[in-house]
């Protein structure tokens, strides 16, 4: 009979706030430079050497090798739920500088969680196309309706291709900051892609927080019915 599973080891090395940074700054599916994790999570090159070191013997990070230097991604996406779950349980944290409550409140305004749209707008989006039909709750799972296959067709959400991924087609993703789920798996993906590919929403450098451009405010009021500035 199997023991439960090995949680401490886990919980240990998320444990020390610089490593909670970098795991958070890793958590919209990139590669991303062992030096930009350091400014991330505010500690020296060498200092942040050491907690990758132990992120990767831990099995949470991956390293590749390119030229002097090392980029870092997530081992495994399930990393992300995780920390959102966690998230969900913790206590907000009070920003220390103007940059950090500026950058917390594009997080919670959109963002990405690994590879699908989270934050204000990803409830915003699940809940307009719940009231418009196109999605179905199903427990911890959404199902998506033939008026909403049609409504993402035309939108050019390849939706069959979705469905064709080795993944879980529609789940539910609960949003940590605002406590309701949104739309995750192949679909939340699909979407997400086809609103960067239409230029409706952009990245933020060095953070996994989105802007939506002028043309998302009028391609998703116009779409969905969405108000998102």
């Amino acid at each position: 009979m199997l023991a439960d599973a090995a949680i401490a080891p886990l919980a240990a090395l998320l444990a020390d706030p610089a490593r909670v940074a970098m795991l958070w700054a890793l958590c919209d599916g990139r590669e991303v430079a062992a030096s930009e994790l350091a400014l991330v999570a505010g500690v020296t090159p060498s200092t942040a050497s050491i907690h990758l070191g132990k992120l990767a013997a831990g099995g949470l990070i991956a390293a590749r090798p390119q030229g002097r230097h090392r980029h870092y991604r997530l081992a495994r996406p399930e990393l992300v739920q995780a920390l959102e779950a966690l998230a969900v349980l913790a206590p907000p944290a009070a920003p220390r500088t103007h940059r950090q409550a500026r950058i917390g409140r594009a997080v919670r305004a959109a963002r990405t969680c690994y590879d699908h749209l989270a934050g204000r707008l990803g409830v915003d989006l699940t809940v307009a196309l719940l009231e418009r039909g196109a999605l179905e709750a199903a427990g911890g799972w959404f199902e998506l309706t033939p008026p909403g296959s049609r409504l993402l067709a035309d939108f050019g959400v390849d939706v069959e291709a979705a469905r064709g991924c080795r993944r879980a087609f529609a789940p539910a993703c609960l949003d940590w900051s605002e406590r309701v789920p949104h739309v995750a798996g192949a679909l939340g993906a699909a979407l997400l892609a086809r609103l960067l590919s239409l230029g409706w929403l952009e990245r933020t450098p060095a953070s996994r927080a989105l802007s939506v451009t002028l043309a998302g405010r009028r391609g998703l009021a116009r779409t969905f019915g969405l108000r998102a500035g």
